[in-house]
């Protein structure tokens, strides 16, 4: 049973009656799996070599620009664009796998590639915070994962607030999206600190709260000194230039990062629970992740490999100490299982049905909750 106490909330708990006893089949199957083949859950030289791929994107446009002498400025923006691929690449192959510590079996490698998170703007602590503990476990449930909580303009769950800008969400939201590491950068890591450090939650051991602090505006100094300082003091280009260049990368890894988290929670498929008065839900955890994820594009390749097998979200949420190298082999045992146990697998077949799909459910939500 997973509890969680929010401060301004009531004590989450899932179900512990699971009498078909699915996961505990499920866990045996999946571990069946790797013991027959003899190989590790962890990452192998298939996930470290797209690791260095990842970071190539990311840094070479970088370092181009600021070793030219005679780039066109056009080519300049182009390049920054691409860093914001490789950016999103770096931060769905590299650091998710690593902060779940699945990208290695040694803890340090985890740790050192986790701290990728510091050049792609963010915090290590805040991201497992949100991510490791509060989506993962509380999926979908208003008020308790971060994920679905877009403020005030974005309306993902048919349990928060309407306003009547939500009528139009489904064509202004996707400018949104591109905002979001940028967000990182200048404002989320300060107030996530602040409100997770109050709460005390953690993923792991609480840190000391002046370490963090500590962490947080080094990190931070550091990542503008290089993404921003460098630039305007090497480059014979304005400095507003540089930062039109500077958010080009952010909105496209931005972007990139957003689209690809919404498909698999924010489409007309799955659920978003509440729990009782008595702040019990109806699932066990594991079930109550296939209720509330879907999978996208699962056999397309390319899709699969730049991100970071996020296409297998069911995988993943189930088994998130699983490598997602790992995610299309095991996807065969969880679809078949759960069809077995009558329980619900969702998934679309192509990405595009699904990006489809995504904006179909933010034009539902967009509507008026009194004229439903």
């Amino acid at each position: 049973m997973y509890t969680y106490q929010a401060v301004y909330m009531q004590t989450i708990k899932f179900s512990k009656i699971d009498k078909a006893k699915f996961f505990r089949t499920l866990n045996k199957r999946v571990n069946s799996y790797f013991k027959e083949n003899k190989i590790r859950r962890t990452g192998n030289w298939k996930l470290y070599g797209k690791a260095l791929l990842m970071f190539a994107i990311f840094f070479i446009p970088f370092f181009m620009i600021i070793f030219s002498t005679s780039l066109p400025q056009w080519t300049m923006l182009l390049l920054c664009i691409i860093s914001g691929v490789g950016m999103a690449g770096v931060g769905m192959n590299v650091m998710h796998d690593s902060n779940h510590e699945s990208f290695s079996s040694k803890k340090w490698v985890n740790k050192l590639m986790g701290s990728s998170m510091y050049i792609l703007a963010g915090n290590v602590y805040n991201w497992k915070v949100q991510h490791n503990v509060l989506h993962h476990t509380f999926t979908n449930i208003k008020g308790h994962d971060e994920d679905i909580d877009a403020g005030r303009i974005i309306r993902f769950s048919k349990h928060s607030t309407w306003l009547k800008i939500h009528k139009l969400q489904r064509y202004y939201s996707i400018f949104i999206y591109g905002l979001l590491t940028i967000n990182w950068a200048i404002t989320t890591d300060f107030k996530q600190t602040a409100r997770y450090l109050k709460r005390k939650l953690s993923y792991g051991k609480f840190p000391n709260p002046t370490k963090q602090w500590v962490i947080l505006v080094l990190t931070k100094i550091l990542y503008y000194a290089f993404w921003i300082v460098l630039p305007m003091t090497v480059l014979n280009v304005s400095w507003w230039k540089i930062l039109i260049g500077f958010f080009a990368m952010h909105y496209t890894a931005g972007l990139i990062l957003s689209v690809v988290f919404q498909l698999a929670h924010v489409v007309p498929k799955t659920d978003m629970p509440l729990p009782d008065k008595e702040g019990n839900l109806k699932h066990t955890w594991a079930i109550h992740q296939l209720y509330t994820t879907s999978n996208f594009a699962p056999n397309n390749w390319f899709v699969s490999f730049f991100t970071g097998g996020l296409n297998h979200q069911v995988e993943h949420h189930i088994f998130p100490h699983i490598s997602h190298i790992h995610y299309g082999k095991i996807a065969k045992i969880v679809k078949e299982t759960a069809k077995e146990f009558n329980l619900p697998y969702y998934e679309y077949k192509t990405m595009t049905k699904a990006f489809l799909e995504h904006f179909n459910q933010l034009k539902v939500l967009g509507v008026n909750p009194a004229y439903h």
